[in-house]
Order: C-alpha cells, then sequence, then structure tokens
C-alpha cells in the first residue's frame, strides 16, 4: 500500500523548523520532565511526517496542503 503525500513544501518546512525548535529546546535543557518528552515526541513525529510527505492526522478529513 502506497501512501498519498498529503504534505506540501511549505509544511513541510514548518514541521522541520518546530522539530528543529522542540529537540533544541530539550537539548539546552530549557524544558525537562514530562513536557521535554513530550516535546521529544513531537519533535520526532513532526520530522518523520515531513520526510514522508505524509500528515495521518490529515488522511480521514481528505486534507491536503500540497496543492496540485
Amino acid at each position: 500500500m502506497k501512501l498519498e503525500t498529503n504534505l506540501g513544501q511549505t509544511d513541510r518546512i514548518i514541521r522541520v523548523a518546530v522539530a528543529v525548535v522542540f529537540a533544541a529546546l530539550n537539548l539546552l535543557g530549557v524544558v525537562g520532565g514530562t513536557l521535554g518528552i513530550v516535546l521529544w515526541v513531537l519533535a520526532v513525529v513532526f520530522a518523520v511526517t515531513s520526510v514522508v510527505s505524509f500528515c495521518p492526522l490529515y488522511f480521514p478529513f481528505k486534507f491536503s496542503t500540497k496543492g496540485k
């Protein structure tokens, strides 16, 4: 089964930027504990969805930022 991409270039860039910020906050010790873990998980999710150009939350609603 091949997943159809549903993320456009701008969406992917924003997701990578947010992932980098979340990871940096953790690595620099700005956040920790439960919030730190949540931000790590979100950073990984944003990075992976950006790399594969697919957001599973967009899929059930047939939403896409990809364009034509």
